[in-house]
């Protein structure tokens, strides 16, 4: 297992000043219990990843070479459409 992806302190500004302040006097940081990673029941997040893992090159598996052309072109000019430069 790796390191996590995000953070574990709050996304509230405030919350998360209160909880710098704590860690610079010593005292212990209390983590907003509401904290979006603790919630996570880990079957389900497995499981989501899981599907998610798979679900881009099924469904490519599925489409003819036409669909995954035109699918492709949708993709290109929705990021060219996005980024005028």
């Amino acid at each position: 297992m790796g390191m996590p992806d995000r953070s574990r302190r709050p996304r509230d500004p405030n919350k998360r000043a209160f909880n710098i302040v704590q860690e610079a006097t010593g005292e212990e940081p209390k983590y907003d219990p509401g904290d979006a990673e603790r919630g996570k029941n880990p079957a389900a997040v497995a499981l989501g990843r899981l599907g998610g893992m798979k679900g881009g090159k099924a469904r490519a598996a599925k489409m003819t070479a036409e669909e995954r052309s035109e699918a492709a072109r949708k993709a290109a000019q929705a990021r060219s459409s996005k980024n005028p430069s």
